[in-house]
């Protein structure tokens, strides 16, 4: 019998859970668990290293690593086939904020467990920003 996957801990949930090509409909789209998406976040977004990301997601860092490449995989794939990506499921827990890491100078306070100060852009920023949405 073979042992079950542990819950990653995750602290942000992604924001919007698809993503795909503007012009016409993508076919096919690739499946990314939110525990890969953690991965990147973490380590892409936050800077973090892998062996950070690994104590702050609760595995090991072998596991963080295979996570990470998974997901990195998986968004080559959707951007240079030109496939919808969608960000759902896997073996994750969330995080209530009290766990290892949260509020204790690790910036958890600013970008997860729900506690996120929001960072107001110019509004010549959110415009820019809005136009090359469409």
């Amino acid at each position: 019998m073979s042992r079950p996957c542990k819950r990653r801990r995750v602290c942000a949930m992604p924001g919007c859970g698809r993503f795909g090509p503007v012009e016409g409909n993508a076919e096919q789209r690739v499946i990314m668990s939110v525990d890969e998406f953690e991965a990147i976040r973490l380590i892409d977004y936050e800077g973090l290293t892998q062996e950070a990301c690994a104590e702050r997601m609760e595995v090991a860092r072998t596991t963080a690593q295979a996570i990470y490449a998974a997901a990195r995989s998986k968004l080559a794939e959707c951007l240079v086939a030109g496939m919808e990506l969608v960000i759902e499921g896997g073996p994750y827990v969330l995080c209530d904020g009290n766990a290892k890491g949260c509020g204790s100078g690790h910036g958890c306070m600013r970008r997860c467990c729900g506690m996120r100060q929001e960072e107001k852009a110019p509004a010549e920023t959110q415009n820019a920003q809005a136009k090359n949405i469409t």
